[in-house]
């Protein structure tokens, strides 16, 4: 089972998650975009190095914990729909 919500995970929800649907996440969106540039400016290339690895760490986690939380909902609703789930 885990297998195939994997599979489902990396072929289909996870392009659908990331995609901007609604005026707040293009504003988030664009708000990111504007910080990172002024940060730019503001910090020279070693600096810049270690950011954008920072943030790329960043982006690794909460891809992680965005799959997981994925995998948990499903999990929850399998076990709720078949009467499985504790409460």
């Amino acid at each position: 089972m885990k297998k195939i919500l994997d599979v489902l995970w990396d072929e289909f929800f996870a392009e659908k998650c990331a995609s901007l649907d609604t005026a707040e996440e293009r504003q988030l969106t664009a708000k990111v975009a504007e910080h990172y540039k002024k940060v730019n400016e503001l910090l020279n290339k070693e600096q810049k190095v270690a950011v954008e690895k920072y943030v790329e760490t960043l982006w690794d986690i909460e891809a992680l914990f965005v799959k997981k939380a994925f995998l948990k909902g499903c999990e929850f609703g399998v076990n709720f729909i078949l009467g499985l789930y504790k409460w």
